[in-house]
């Protein structure tokens, strides 16, 4: 019988030796013939060495321990040898999902690849690789192309597209109908820019405004009853429109009078104090007196400054 490596040649020989089959060493089990015949050396060799033990060795438990120890060692070298002895089947990855997309976007060489695409030039020792452009930065170059010739046509030719100087027109124009609105509504309005209102609409809005709010204290003809007479030549807190639409706006508490700036807007309270300074000359039925008992009364001016009128 011939083996192939000397481990094998040991196992016969004591196989023979022992009066072992030899049939078992001739791979009866395929693949796995050669852990059989190490498993059956190893057990056979164990087994005598209990049969020496009882000849020449009284049993006692630290012969047996030391039996079984050395059959765990024997059997762990022999399955070392033998399974170091296989060879590895080494299996291939696969690339990823996200490996073969990285490769399609770049389009990049293997490192081990690299020598392939070198050119055979070099400046103090670096050298130049032939690498091709990733196909990303060529899709976005001829993507800006196709952007600059449709805005250049949509913008420059058809004209349907706004430049800055057209959107900075039309911006203006926006704004100057913002403007136009906010003007509408009173919002720059105040005792500052205010002014008089000579329309017929406007006095006639002011006049119904007056006799909801205002006829309680100065009478329906601006006479006074409370409140002094707004159609004699003074005024107790300044005359004009300036001053005027201030004492509507922001009262006067000293004297009662309330703040309408809450109820009205300011177009309504430029409305109001327009329509005051139209009963100026005009007769009232019942006029109040015409002196303050609060304080000295100026001439009526239509520009006299002043912090409030009456």
């Amino acid at each position: 019988m011939k083996f192939k490596n000397p481990l094998k040649n040991f196992i016969s020989k004591f196989f023979h030796r022992n009066g072992i089959p030899e049939i078992l060493a001739r791979h009866p089990f395929g693949r796995n013939s050669n852990f059989i015949s190490v498993l059956v050396f190893a057990l056979s060799f164990v087994s005598n060495l209990f049969a020496a033990g009882e000849s020449d060795f009284p049993p006692n438990y630290y012969d047996t321990v030391a039996l079984l120890l050395l059959l765990i060692i024997v059997i762990s070298l022999l399955s070392i040898i033998y399974y170091e002895g296989k060879p590895k089947v080494v299996k291939e990855k696969k690339a990823s999902v996200l490996s073969k997309l990285s490769q399609l976007l770049t389009k990049s060489t293997p490192i081990e690849r690299e020598k392939d695409i070198m050119f055979d030039h070099d400046f103090d020792g670096i050298k130049e690789l032939d690498s091709k452009i990733p196909p990303w930065f060529s899709w976005l170059f001829i993507i800006t192309i196709i952007f600059a010739a449709y805005y250049m046509i949509d913008y420059h030719v058809i004209g349907s597209g706004q430049v800055m100087q057209e959107e900075y027109s039309a911006e203006v124009r926006i704004a100057s109908l913002e403007r136009e609105a906010l003007i509408k509504s009173g919002a720059f309005v105040n005792e500052e820019t205010v002014t008089v209102i000579t329309e017929a609409s406007g006095l006639e809005a002011g006049k119904t405004i007056f006799e909801a709010n205002c006829i309680a204290c100065h009478a329906a003809d601006g006479g006074g009853i409370v409140g002094p007479n707004l159609t004699d030549d003074y005024w107790i807190n300044g005359g004009g429109i300036k001053n005027v639409f201030k004492v509507i706006k922001y009262g006067v508490v000293a004297k009662g009078m309330i703040a309408w700036q809450t109820q009205l807007n300011p177009n309504q309270m430029q409305e109001v104090a327009s329509y005051v300074l139209s009963l100026h000359g005009t007769t009232p039925a019942a006029p109040a007196p015409t002196a303050s008992p609060v304080g000295p009364v100026t001439p009526y001016s239509r520009r006299t400054p002043g912090p409030h009128p009456r």
